[in-house]
């Protein structure tokens, strides 16, 4: 009987590594075949019936008339911005929470949460200051 020896080893570890691979390989271009399939024979099943009305831009329900400008008032835009910037930091308190439960972790974590909470209040604290939450 003959004893492996590191090149053997290494041979079946690596053949392991890429085997992994090749299965999502193999997943990501049966995904592809599917979504090229699915979009071929939508485009080959489908009725093309071109009219006026179908060719018109069409915006929620309003009928397209006079000029394709309209103001927009900016604090939409701030009220947008504010909420994407607390939903994203919001996402950060997901992994903390993990985090602060393993031991060892606590007092540090919890001290960086707070920190980074009080740079979220100053943020919000400031777009108060300057009247950016007032809804007029």
């Amino acid at each position: 009987m003959r004893t492996p020896t590191v090149v053997d080893t290494t041979v079946v570890v690596a053949a392991d590594y890429f085997q992994s691979y090749s299965v999502v390989g193999l997943l990501t271009v049966v995904g592809v075949l599917f979504v090229a399939v699915a979009f071929s024979a939508a485009r080959l099943l489908r009725p093309v019936v071109p009219t006026p009305e179908k060719l018109l831009t069409y915006e929620c329900g309003v009928d397209p008339v006079g000029e394709g400008w309209a103001h927009t008032q900016v604090r939409y835009y701030v009220y947008a911005f504010l909420y994407v910037i607390f939903a994203v930091d919001s996402i950060f308190l997901f992994p903390w929470a993990t985090v602060f439960a393993d031991p060892g972790y606590g007092a540090a974590t919890l001290v960086e949460m707070f920190i980074f909470l009080g740079f979220l209040a100053v943020g919000l604290l400031y777009a108060y200051k300057k009247g950016v939450l007032a809804w007029t």
